[in-house]
């Protein structure tokens, strides 16, 4: 596996890792016996943003909103169901986060992929979908789906008639799969804080952002190099909850 060659290479500033919260966060608290440690064999280099969720029904449901999609689960326990890119993905550990968060009991459908996931709920075998936000963005553009809401703190820029799960009502739900430059424990100071320096920079012009925007990529807060540790850190303590709820461990 990729990380565990990155974990293993030298630090030389020659190797680096891009990556998400499944290998950091998610799976060292579904799976033991990884060939690396989330927590110590890298170095956290630069947070580049992420791609939020979004929750989408089919564009011809009865459900027009986050809070009626709520009410109904609430209504009806197991009568709503979502599918996702399957168990322990980040569109099923949020539709998890959102059912904590809302109290009610949602059935979820694990697929392989988004695209299966997307038929499901056109289909009508499906009732919804948490899942990546940039595979849905042209159904729902199309009016086949309706986004209910995306799970990034601020709306994406590509789905700006979306509103967050924040605006809807429900402050917790919060994801990003976030990505996150890494480099081999060990590597140099001054490598790190200068990668950590020019890619921030580049994140912040405008062509970049533009670029990232059409992919409904958004930027995060911005967290210092030497808090990315802790940053992790918390993540890992904030999903630990969700990952035990949603039945992948």
């Amino acid at each position: 596996m990729g990380l565990g060659a990155a974990a293993s290479a030298a630090p030389d500033g020659y190797t680096f890792l891009l990556t998400t919260p499944g290998p950091l966060v998610l799976l060292p608290q579904m799976q033991a016996n990884l060939p690396y440690d989330a927590a110590r064999s890298f170095t956290y280099v630069a947070l580049t943003g992420g791609a939020p969720i979004v929750c989408a029904v089919a564009g011809n449901s009865p459900t027009r909103d986050l809070a009626g999609y709520a009410t109904a689960a609430k209504r009806s326990p197991d009568s709503v169901s979502f599918g996702s890119s399957g168990i322990g993905s980040m569109g099923h550990l949020t539709g998890v986060l959102f059912g904590m968060e809302s109290g009610t009991q949602l059935l979820h459908a694990p697929f392989r992929g988004a695209p299966e996931a997307q038929t499901a709920v056109l289909s009508g075998s499906t009732t919804s979908l948490w899942d990546t936000a940039a595979a849905n963005v042209a159904a729902i553009r199309a009016g086949n789906l309706r986004g209910l809401c995306v799970s990034s703190a601020q709306r994406a820029a590509i789905l700006p008639e979306v509103p967050t799960a924040r605006e809807a009502g429900f402050s917790n739900v919060v994801s990003l799969n976030w990505f996150l430059l890494c480099a081999p424990a060990g590597t140099p100071a001054p490598i790190v804080e200068r990668l950590s320096t020019a890619v921030t920079a580049i994140l912040a012009e405008a062509p970049v952002r533009e670029r990232l925007d059409s992919y409904a990529f958004v930027a995060t807060d911005p967290v210092p190099q030497a808090g990315l540790a802790d940053w992790v850190r918390a993540e890992y303590t904030r999903w630990g909850p969700v990952v035990r709820a949603s039945g992948a461990v």
